[in-house]
């Protein structure tokens, strides 16, 4: 197999529900809320292990420690982390209000620099995303909202469909409606700061923790209505310095091929299925590696959307 297949470690959450069953076809623990799947993780809390192929058993940790060139390219350290975590959200209410440390702060924090897209996979009617502040809302007004618990009136929130994106930099305050099943791509990091939830307890019946100091001291209060963006055919998508986003359109029949020796790539099969050269299928939703010194050629079995990653 020419390239990486992962098995998944679900999450269970307060916001989540059963979509990865309903909508991804998924088999998930029994009785439990399921909010996240860890698709592709190097961290030492949450490593997914390889299915098939040359490293069949091991963690994506062993795997680049045994052939950290083969899988990244030249020069890559068998101790550094796999850059990117890629995780799927089924959001059946609405996350807490958040925010990551920028790098600037981060460190003095305590926590690690977080930068991630959501794509938006599927959602219900009404469905909307919160990014960013409303314009003229200042730092004060935002301390004193989660005093007086109107901090909803000051986040900038706007309605999506299905295909559309969002860029979260690091420092950009959001959060997730209910009714959203994402693809989320980000940065190797799991510091998440919440700094207001709505009033609600977590599953054990007590209201979650808050990071209210923290928060403050990593919002971006100059960062005003962020706009959805949405890739009509193919096109990128999102391009920082942590990672490029591509989306890629297929036709049944058409190919799409990943020659060796470029960079490793993440695929992402948002919709439809893939056939690789070998004749090893890739189904919707899953999230595969192709390492730096395979060549790879994807025909799409049918119309198929894609979301590469590198």
């Amino acid at each position: 197999m020419k390239f990486l297949r992962f098995k998944p470690i679900y999450m269970e959450r307060v916001w989540g529900g059963r979509d990865f069953e309903k909508k991804l076809g998924r088999e998930i623990p029994e009785n439990k809320v399921i909010g996240e799947a860890w698709e592709i993780c190097d961290r030492p809390e949450a490593e997914n292990l390889i299915v098939g192929g040359k490293f069949d058993g091991k963690t994506i940790r062993q795997a680049i420690e045994s052939d950290a060139e083969y899988i990244m390219g030249k020069g890559w350290a068998p101790s550094k982390k796999f850059p990117i975590l890629v995780k799927w959200l089924d959001c059946q209410e609405r996350l807490s209000l958040q925010v990551h440390p920028p790098a600037s702060v981060a460190a003095s924090l305590g926590g690690e620099p977080k930068t991630e897209n959501w794509y938006v996979a599927d959602c219900k009617d009404g469905a909307g995303l919160i990014a960013g502040l409303k314009k003229g809302a200042t730092k004060a007004d935002f301390v004193a909202s989660l005093a007086d618990n109107s901090a909803e009136k000051l986040v900038h929130r706007f309605p999506v469909k299905k295909g559309d994106s969002i860029f979260v930099q690091s420092g950009r305050i959001h959060a997730i409606d209910g009714g959203n099943l994402i693809l989320e791509i980000q940065q190797n990091s799991d510091t998440t700061y919440r700094v207001y939830d709505w009033g609600r307890v977590g599953l054990d019946g007590k209201p979650r923790k808050l990071h209210v100091e923290e928060s403050i001291a990593s919002i971006d209060f100059s960062d005003f209505e962020p706009s959805p963006i949405h890739v009509e055919g193919s096109g990128n998508m999102c391009e920082c310095k942590e990672f490029r986003i591509d989306v890629v359109r297929l036709n049944a029949g058409e190919v799409y091929e990943i020659k060796s020796g470029e960079a490793m790539r993440i695929v992402s099969v948002a919709e439809g299925e893939l056939s690789d050269d070998e004749g090893e299928e890739v189904k919707f939703s899953e999230n595969i590696v192709v390492p730096f010194a395979e060549s790879v050629k994807f025909t799409a079995t049918k119309p198929s959307t894609l979301l590469i990653t590198r």
